[in-house]
This record gives C-alpha cells, structure tokens and sequence, in this order.
C-alpha cells in the first residue's frame, strides 16, 4: 500500500528551505559553504564569516537562460529577502559567466558533486543569513518548477513533516516561546534537555502538506504535571503564572488525563 512519506523538520529546512515542502520534483537546496568558502568571492566570504550560509540549487537546463531570465530570477528572489542571486552555468565541459571565474577548478568539481549538476544546467546561489537563504531559495525553487514543467498540474505529492522544535526564540521578549503551543509533549528521549538546552528540544508535532501546502497540523499533549511544570519554566512561566492562566488544565491534569493528541485540518487549505 502507498504510504505517506515522513520528513524532519530538520531535513526539510535543510533541503527544501520550508517547513512546507512541494515534494513534486526534486532540485533540492544544498549547503555549499563547505565548497565556495575556499575561494575569493567577497559575496559567500562575507556571509560565512559573520555566521551565515551559502546555499545552492540546480534547475535542469538552465543554461538556456538569458540575462533577461536570470534578472528576473534574481528579482524574484529579491522579493524574498535575498540581496542577490549568485549563478554560473555549465557548457561544454566548464563553468561559464556570473561567478564562474571565482571558482576554482577543485571548487567545480565539488559543486558538480554536491548538486549532480552537468552540462545544459545553472546553479544559483544564496549567501545570507540562514532565515533568508531558506526563504528566498525555497521560493525561487518553486518558481523554478512550475517555470520549467518539472511536475503535471494533477500530480499530487503528500508528506508528514515531524519533530518541529518545542521552542523558538523570541529576539523582541528575550526569552523562549512555544513554537506550536505550550500544551505539546517534548520527544521522551529530549525530556532532560527541557532545562539545560531548550532550543534543541524536539516536539512530538506534526503537519500533514499537500504540494506545499499545509492542510493541518497537531500534536501529542502533555498528559503529566510534571512535565507541564518543566515546559512552563522553560517559557519563562512561574507557578503562580501558571496556575493563574492555567489552573483549569493543571487540575484536569491532576486527575489522570490519559495520553492524547489530535490533527486540526483548515477546510479553507482542503478547498
């Protein structure tokens, strides 16, 4: 029987850029940092050295492109946050035009590698932020899909995407917030990590996407006090907070409740 494919949240950042991934067609982001950062382009440089990254993507055959196209991809992605659009293409046997003559022939060869690239194709690039290389490549690379016929108009692809951080950081309060809401269980096996590393706690969330679209998510819930009491702390939540916001829940809890969890689907996003 067919079965709906499980992602990471971790993974699908890593290669989709989005938490709502359009697995239609392949062309996936991938990490080069690793690559261009061994040679002179002060554009990947400069984002690698304050903390950023350098992403990359392939579209088959574009190399067709002309610098009408690329501009308006470059536009596209400006749309997006990107501050521009690094490209080369790949004829004959050798990288050619944009930054290709900042690229070592060592370099090619691993960004050949990296992103299975050949002749007749393109690679753009992204350096940036994290945040903003994610966003503006997982736009453009929808884009790129839909521009280049990469998927049929009836072709459907689902996914599970699973294990979303518990907790994201709050740059305006200082302080962590709940990335889902503060009723979802942490994994069992991050439980301890609850007080000593809260980014890095795993939830037990899940969304189900249709071509990148987000139907509906959910969660498995706190079903214990004690546990509820430690993700409360990590939020920054007191007992006297809590119990003032939350008593109703607290009691409940304290009676038992069993193990649960559930899927809320948007009718409007089924539509």
């Amino acid at each position: 029987p067919d079965v709906v494919p499980r992602i990471t949240f971790d993974q699908a950042i890593a290669d989709y850029g989005i938490d709502r991934p359009d697995m239609r067609f392949e062309m996936l982001l991938r990490d080069v940092g690793d690559i261009v950062g061994r040679c002179d382009f002060k554009v990947f440089s400069d984002a690698l050295s304050s903390g950023g990254m350098v992403k990359a993507i392939c579209p088959p055959g574009g190399a067709k492109f002309t610098r009408k196209d690329i501009d308006g991809y470059t536009a596209y992605a400006g749309d997006f946050g990107a501050k521009g659009l690094a490209w080369c293409k790949l004829e004959n046997g050798a990288f050619a035009g944009g930054v290709a003559k900042f690229l070592p022939a060592d370099v090619q060869a691993a960004l050949r590698d990296r992103l299975d690239a050949g002749d007749g194709d393109i690679i753009f690039f992204v350096a940036d932020k994290p945040s903003t290389v994610n966003k503006a490549l997982s736009a453009l690379r929808v884009k790129l899909g839909k521009d280049l016929k990469l998927f049929g108009e009836d072709d459907f692809a689902w996914c599970w995407v699973t294990d979303f951080p518990m907790f994201e950081y709050s740059e305006e309060d200082r302080r962590w917030a709940a990335m889902h809401h503060p009723f979802t269980s942490p994994r069992h096996e991050d439980m301890a990590k609850l007080e000593s590393d809260p980014g890095s706690v795993k939830a037990r969330s899940y969304d189900i996407i249709c071509n990148g679209t987000e139907l509906g998510g959910g969660s498995i819930r706190i079903h214990s006090p004690e546990i509820q009491k430690k993700v409360f702390a990590a939020l920054g939540i007191n007992d006297e907070e809590a119990r003032a916001k939350f008593g109703f829940l607290l009691d409940a809890l304290k009676y038992g409740a069993p193990p649960h969890g559930g899927l809320a689907l948007g009718l409007d996003r089924v539509v």
